[in-house]
């Protein structure tokens, strides 16, 4: 099972002390470029879900484009 956790940064370095001295515990801290990209793709699926449950109507694809 794979976690993501959003720590303050004066905390990590203990909360990484514990979770690498933990055997079944494998840890990768994420680059701020990934972080940014995973909460994006978090916002677009969250966005998508309510599209198609209809609590919120698609934009079409030339109005998107022309915004740009």
């Amino acid at each position: 099972m794979k976690f993501v956790l959003d720590v303050k940064e004066s905390k990590a370095a203990t909360l990484m002390a514990l979770l690498n001295d933990l055997p079944y515990v494998k840890t990768k801290p994420l680059t701020p470029y990934k972080a940014k990209v995973l909460e994006d793709v978090k916002e677009a699926v969250d966005e998508l879900n309510q599209v198609l449950s209809g609590k919120i109507e698609a934009r079409d694809a030339d109005e998107l484009l022309n915004e740009l």
